[in-house]
């Protein structure tokens, strides 16, 4: 009875992890065991960025937040909790944008809560 490979499936399989390993340096990109490692890293720390980078955005949110409404006389947790006794239901991103590109209309969300 002759071999059974499944050359098909194997070679594919090889092919794909090569793909993804395309413009890596040297090794990396064309010898399939280093590929495979590489790209298997690759797409862990692409898992682990993308639960990072909401928290980043968040932090980057409170500090312009913080910031412009410091310069108004209060901090960041008296802002929030009086928006919140308000019954105001801003996200942090939105605030923020008003913080940095529309300052008058944020000054005014400050005094109206003040």
């Amino acid at each position: 009875m002759p071999r059974s490979v499944n050359a098909v499936a194997s070679r594919a399989r090889r092919k794909r992890i090569l793909k993804q390993a395309k413009g890596y340096y040297g090794k990396r990109k064309n010898v399939y065991t280093v590929a495979k490692n590489i790209v298997e890293k690759g797409l862990t720390y692409s898992y682990v960025g993308r639960k990072l980078k909401k928290r980043e955005y968040r932090q980057l949110w409170i500090a312009r937040i913080n910031a412009a409404v410091r310069a108004e006389g209060l901090t960041y947790s008296q802002f929030i909790n009086k928006l919140s006794t308000k019954g105001i239901d801003l996200n942090r991103k939105v605030l923020a944008d008003l913080a940095m590109n529309e300052p008058a209309s944020f000054k005014s969300l400050v005094d109206s809560v003040k």
